[in-house]
């Protein structure tokens, strides 16, 4: 669970403006919503691991692009 202490280390109170900035970042940090968006809807195994195979082979393409590049 994400949360955001009103209070600063040495004793200040934080505004609700940079609290919720604050809350922001730790939610960007942690890929909550990024999750939240990927379960929005039912995905079924095969076509998770199809997704996860095209992603391999494309990032093998791109390695061998720029080993070609190199020699």
């Amino acid at each position: 669970m994400i949360e955001v202490k009103l209070k600063h280390d040495n004793g200040r109170k934080i505004t609700v403006d940079r609290a919720l900035k604050i809350l922001k970042r730790k939610i960007d940090k942690e890929g909550v919503l990024k999750e939240v968006k990927k379960r929005r809807f039912f995905e079924k195994k095969s076509f998770r691991q199809y997704k996860k195979n095209k992603k391999a082979k494309y990032i093998a393409k791109m390695i061998s692009e720029e080993n070609k590049l190199w020699r």
